[in-house]
């Protein structure tokens, strides 16, 4: 009877084994691991913005109350974009993986050529006699290509390094990386400028006059209209073919006055087309008051578009202050093709990005515009941008079920932190006026700016519950697909612009010997080496020389001025300065020597200043700081803008994020992390060997 009843046992446990497993088989698919990357997300400004309440609202409070947490998460140095994501995609440093910047210089290719750290080789090329060529033997891989070979199925969308771009060096046009090794399964890159930058626009009702009796029927088609539509040119560009777009005016309100609020922009060629929901097709943009819509421009061959925004629109048309977005599309390589045809058929042409020409009223057109209708402006964009770009991300989830890793790149908060990260007394608050900082600052800007940025934390927040809702939870509310969400840096306010050129030349360095190269607050210093630089012209007696000048004359380098220096006498500008190691003057691989912080296209010094201070931001003409001596060419001003990163990572304000839950994560958290784990960790959730180049440990 017992042998009897084992046989019952085992027979209703295949039986519910096998149920189970058929199951499983028609279940939903959902990618196993799904990465995220925040630009920019800060642990502190996550605490600030995001868990004020008593309640979980989702997002990266729901993955730690799921799954696991670091309270500090250890980037790179320097503690840039393209370096940092390098970094999370190959487990490995910018002196070993070779983006130590978001520009840089190839010191195989010409003097006075640079590089995109986001177009860059990722491992590096092989310096030859003959120039540069394609490295056999990289110095850090991305983790897709260990993944692919081993038969797991990888999707990017946006992320840095995922591009499918062919690498060229710039200077004599060499292939230096393949696109394969920048391609997987399905890969969305970044989207770019078609070289047609914002505008803004001033109008008033002068300038309108009664439109054609052709676009008064086109308007109607579309929209009942009260009051006689009017007409204006507004712009004219070309992207591949001539553009000439169009406004006219329609009153929807039927109050026998005539109360304009909607603006319709249209190409002259295609006339009025009624709003359409077939990407990349939009129709017409019809447009109202402190609102934006999405304009494709039909014709253009890399299917580019734009946005037009309406920041003030009068009923009687005596203000109307518009703004055109920049006009972009998604780079279409042979390699990417047929993923980017799919995004722009199902989500639409790329989206402009949060555009900071505009807060910096850098884009023309902008003089009337009110700082609070510059501000909404911004605020729009992020929303949009944001929204594609997530988009994209579910586009790609949706594409892809059977996926085993989807990595994804969101751009904010980093955008936002940039613009309006105001919460230093030293920074000034009217850019133009260095009187209005500490008690001369304007609180009530200081409060507005506050918000901004916590909309850009709530705004990415809500991306990552978005990507969670798609992949579904089970019953005890962990995603089903294992999502680690991450950031490549944190994030800092500044108060002061430095301008390393005048401070070279003050110096009495000579521009054709001596270039520096910065990002943020990083910069890599480059001497013009004979016989390592294309067209090098200094010795190596005379480098040895170069390179200590340039030490001392950052070292030196000081803000005396105790408005900034927190009472102190003196404040160093710089905080870390790194050197290229040299051997003997006849070593035949003099100038081309690595170590913990230089890498092979480094710069012959690399340095970082100081919190507080930054190399972008310079306005034109220079505003000199309260009380500095009045200069003409100042060393230190006031910038254009709040927020920066790049510097010493293991700064506190510099940390990143990390945040997962899933199926295959532990609960718990870990009081410090770093970026280079990541890859290895993602290797190990797929059992996977982490290549030879991978520094990272596995996080759990």
């Amino acid at each position: 009877m017992q042998k009897i009843l084992v046989y019952i046992f085992a027979a209703v446990l295949i039986f519910i084994t096998a149920v189970s497993s058929r199951a499983a088989d028609f279940s939903p698919a959902r990618p196993k691991v799904i990465l995220i990357s925040l630009d920019g997300a800060t642990p502190r400004l996550i605490d600030k913005y995001l868990k004020h309440t008593d309640t979980v609202n989702g997002g990266l409070e729901w993955l730690e109350s799921q799954g696991y947490v670091a309270q500090r998460n250890i980037t790179i140095s320097p503690s840039l974009t393209a370096p940092s994501h390098t970094a999370i995609a190959t487990g490995s440093t910018a002196s070993k993986n070779d983006i130590n910047a978001n520009g840089f210089h190839l010191v195989d290719s010409k003097f006075n050529q640079n590089i995109n750290g986001f177009a860059a080789p990722i491992g590096g090329y092989s310096i030859s006699s003959t120039g540069p060529t394609i490295s056999l033997k990289p110095t850090a891989e991305p983790l897709w290509i260990g993944l692919r070979k081993s038969g797991k199925k990888v999707v990017t969308a946006t992320f840095p390094g995922a591009d499918g771009q062919d690498i060229f060096e710039p200077s004599s046009k060499k292939l230096i990386q393949a696109s394969a090794l920048r391609t997987v399964d399905y890969t969305v890159p970044f989207g770019t400028s078609a070289g047609v930058g914002a505008k803004g626009f001033n109008l008033s009702q002068k300038d309108f006059t009664v439109a054609s009796s052709t676009i008064t029927d086109q308007v109607k088609t579309v929209f009942p209209v009260f009051s006689p539509v009017l007409q204006t040119s507004l712009d004219k560009f070309i992207v591949g073919i001539n553009y000439d777009i169009q406004v006219a005016t329609i009153d929807t309100s039927n109050d026998d006055q005539a109360n304009y609020d909607t603006l319709v922009f249209f190409d002259a060629r295609q006339g009025i087309k009624p709003t359409v929901a077939n990407p990349p097709t939009t129709g017409s943009a019809f447009v109202r008051s402190n609102q934006s819509s999405p304009f494709y421009l039909e014709g253009s061959t890399n299917q580019a578009g734009t946005r037009f925004y309406i920041s003030n629109l009068a009923p009687d048309l005596s203000t109307v202050r518009v703004v055109r977005y920049g006009i972009n599309y998604i780079p279409a390589t042979p390699a990417v093709s047929q993923t980017v045809d799919d995004i722009n058929s199902h989500v639409g042409f790329w989206s402009p990005p949060p555009d900071f020409r505009i807060t910096q009223r850098l884009t023309p057109g902008l003089t009337n515009f009110s700082d609070r209708e510059i501000e909404a402006i911004y605020a729009d964009q992020v929303h949009t941008f944001v929204d594609y770009q997530t988009r994209i991300a579910l586009r790609a989830i949706k594409q892809n079920p059977n996926a085993d890793l989807v990595m994804v790149y969101i751009e904010q908060p980093d955008g936002s932190s940039h613009q309006f990260l105001l919460t230093d007394p030293r920074q000034a608050t009217d850019i133009h006026n260095p009187k209005t900082i500490g008690a001369g600052q304007d609180q009530e800007k200081i409060a507005r700016y506050n918000t901004y940025v916590q909309v850009a934390y709530q705004t990415a927040n809500q991306a990552v519950q978005r990507i969670i809702n798609a992949v579904g939870t089970d019953n005890n509310g962990k995603p089903k697909s294992n999502i680690i969400v991450v950031s490549d840096h944190g994030f800092a306010p500044f108060h002061t612009a430095v301008d390393l050129k005048t401070l070279l030349l003050q110096n009495g360095f000579d521009p054709t010997k001596v270039k520096a190269v910065t990002s943020g607050p990083a910069v890599n210093l480059y001497i013009n080496l004979k016989g390592r630089e294309a067209d090098g012209i200094v010795s190596p007696q005379e480098y040895v020389t170069l390179q200590q000048q340039l030490v001392n004359t950052l070292k030196k380098a000081a803000d005396k001025n105790q408005n900034y220096t927190l009472g102190q006498p003196s404040v160093a500008l710089f905080d870390k300065i790194y050197t290229r190691p040299l051997p003997s003057l006849t070593n035949p691989s003099f100038g081309n020597g690595t170590s913990k912080f230089i890498g092979q296209d480094s710069g012959d010094v690399f340095a970082i200043l100081n919190v507080g201070y930054n190399f972008d931001g310079i306005q034109t003409p220079a505003v000199q700081r309260l009380d500095d001596t009045p200069e003409s060419h100042p060393v230190l001003s006031v910038p254009s803008f709040y927020g920066a990163h790049g510097y010493d990572p293991n700064n506190p304000l510099m940390s990143a994020i990390f945040y997962a839950a899933g199926p295959n994560i532990p609960h718990g958290s870990k009081s410090q992390v770093r970026n280079i784990d990541i890859a290895p960790t993602i290797n190990q959730l797929f059992g996977v060997r982490s290549a030879r180049t991978v520094e990272g440990k596995r996080i759990f």
